[in-house]
């Protein structure tokens, strides 16, 4: 009940008409009645298409869509099955306008925000179209899928993403990713500070966010850039991490760019065994190096970006709620769903959001104390917030 409440708050089905592009398949239910059929079953906590079988007859789900009975699993299967990559590209602009409508409910107006982007490996186990053997260390020599995720940090949204074959993403098509970004920005956001890993590090992708206007911190796996001997230094004298910075151009890169560096010396062996000593100074340090476009100073720069880390968390949950089912061996049908999965895990985000706003503004109004039940519903994680509700 709470679900289609917020789906008629934000007049979803008008959303969807004017977005969506529909296939050539024509179910009896229409699209629409399709579509949210599946987002119910992935909102309640079900991750695969044949877990339709839990809900079909139930008596709530079954009265919105003024049957006695849901169609068998199968039903819903042949629809995503009639999906592609046109239907991929449509929920993407349907999550769009959603982020929008949601953002002026809750009163939200970040000029800048803190987008995050990853890569993540999703391991098939069948002879799924576009599976590659490729990095992939807990499943060793297995095919699978690289996914690439974006994240916007204040509200823990997904943003962007796209489902690719089992490779490293080229710094051709990480520039293209950074280019589509700036569509699916709401209409307040003047700035953008983009934080990706080393694999995003390429002169592609850095000549991209310029393009863009984007602010960007990356992190370096790849550039050797020559950091001044006399320029380490210690903000914190009882810590022995030490920092520099430099202006260093790459071979092939149009000019030169800022590269900050931190390093950390290496913990010496247990005592009483023997020390193999290092040839080189760069031996006894650790470093974490990142091309950037701030100008502060390092240690604050590393700071800003060492707060990426939370994307794991997002991304361990968001397969958590679906990513991890493949339901097609068809490479089309597997990017549609993966799109479809990302925005139940949306509207659970929006739906935490426009509840604690709610909570706020009836709290000033009242003191019941059942409001209390939901204190911090935006920081708990989906799987907590599905059982606050149902409890």
């Amino acid at each position: 009940m709470a679900l289609i409440k917020f789906l008629n708050l934000v007049k979803f089905k008008e959303i969807f008409d004017h977005s969506y592009q529909r296939p050539q398949r024509n179910p009896n239910l229409g699209h629409y009645r399709m579509v949210v059929g599946i987002l119910m079953l992935l909102f309640i906590g079900f991750n695969r298409l044949w877990h339709f079988v839990y809900i079909r007859l139930d008596a709530m789900v079954c009265g919105f869509f003024r049957l006695s009975r849901l169609p068998v699993a199968s039903t819903f299967w042949r629809y995503v099955d009639s999906l592609g990559i046109n239907q991929a590209n449509s929920f993407l602009k349907i999550m769009g306008i959603l982020r929008e409508r949601v953002w002026q409910q809750c009163g939200l107006c970040y000029q800048k925000i803190h987008v995050n982007v990853d890569t993540t490996v999703e391991t098939i186990y069948g002879d799924q179209q576009g599976g590659r053997k490729g990095y992939n260390p807990q499943h060793r020599g297995k095919k699978g899928y690289r996914l690439v995720l974006c994240f916007i940090d204040e509200t823990r949204e997904y943003l962007n993403g796209k489902l690719r074959k089992g490779e490293t993403i080229s710094g051709e098509e990480s520039a293209a990713f950074i280019r589509k970004i700036k569509n699916q920005l709401p209409g307040c956001v003047k700035k953008v500070l983009l934080c990706g890993d080393g694999e995003f590090l390429s002169w592609d992708s850095v000549a991209a966010c310029i393009k863009e206007t984007f602010d960007f911190i990356i992190a370096n796996k790849v550039c050797h850039p020559g950091f001044d001997p006399d320029g380490w230094y210690r903000p914190k004298k009882r810590k022995a991490i030490e920092y520099n910075s430099c202006m260093y151009q790459p071979l092939g890169w149009g000019f030169a760019c800022r590269f900050v560096a931190m390093r950390i010396p290496k913990k010496d062996s247990a005592a009483g065994q023997p020390v193999q000593g290092e040839l080189f100074e760069e031996g006894r340090y650790t470093y974490r190096i990142f091309c950037t476009s701030l100008s502060g100073k390092p240690p604050k720069v590393i700071a800003i970006y060492d707060k990426r880390a939370n994307i794991e968390n997002l991304i361990g949950e968001a397969k958590r709620e679906g990513l991890d089912a493949i339901p097609s061996a068809k490479f089309k049908n597997n990017y549609a769903y993966f799109q479809i999965v990302m925005l139940a895990y949306n509207i659970w985000r929006y739906f935490k959001m426009v509840a604690e706003i709610s909570k706020a503004n009836n709290k000033a109004k009242t003191h019941d104390s059942a409001q209390d039940e939901f204190q911090g519903i935006i920081n708990n994680t989906i799987r907590i917030a599905r059982l606050k509700l149902l409890s």
